[in-house]
């Protein structure tokens, strides 16, 4: 079989401990997707603006090198108002937890989330190992020190 020269060289193993029987396994949707839904473990409520933590039921361990990220799924937000605070949300090869996603209700009427539903995606991204080096002044770069809006803040024709 040839491979395409697309696919990645290397693939990135990630244990997974189902704390919840009754959750599917975490797996990408499709081929080539870049997250794998994560589903609630529990069945909540949310009213307008409320926030709450919750469970999805699994643990995982991300490989040193790597660090997971807990994204927004597109379509809840779209449809439903529900938003992740803490977004994204970071977990470091080191954790061993339960993976919980801090969900807030950011439309106008209860969100209801049933247990098993998918609220969020987690996506497994590389990170160096980063060493910070204090010197007494920064190398110079064409932005500098502008920030806050130093690119413009109006129409994309300006």
């Amino acid at each position: 079989m040839q491979q395409n020269d697309d696919s990645p060289d290397e693939v990135c193993r990630v244990q997974i401990v189902c704390l919840d029987p009754d959750i599917p396994l975490l797996r990408p949707a499709h081929t080539g997707d870049a997250g794998a839904d994560l589903r609630s473990a529990e069945s909540v409520a949310l009213q307008p603006l409320e926030r709450r933590l919750v469970r999805t039921g699994i643990s995982v361990a991300v490989p040193q090198g790597y660090a997971g990220y807990i994204q927004p799924r597109s379509g809840m937000a779209l449809r439903r108002g529900l938003g992740i605070l803490n977004s994204p949300g970071l977990i470091d090869s080191g954790y061993r937890g339960e993976l919980k996603v801090i969900a807030i209700n950011l439309g106008q009427e209860t969100v209801a989330i049933t247990r098993g539903e998918r609220i969020a995606q987690l996506v497994i991204l590389p990170v160096p190992q980063v060493v910070f080096e204090q010197v007494d002044e920064l190398p110079p770069s064409d932005r500098g020190d502008a920030g806050f809006g130093s690119t413009g803040l109006g129409s994309s024709f300006e």
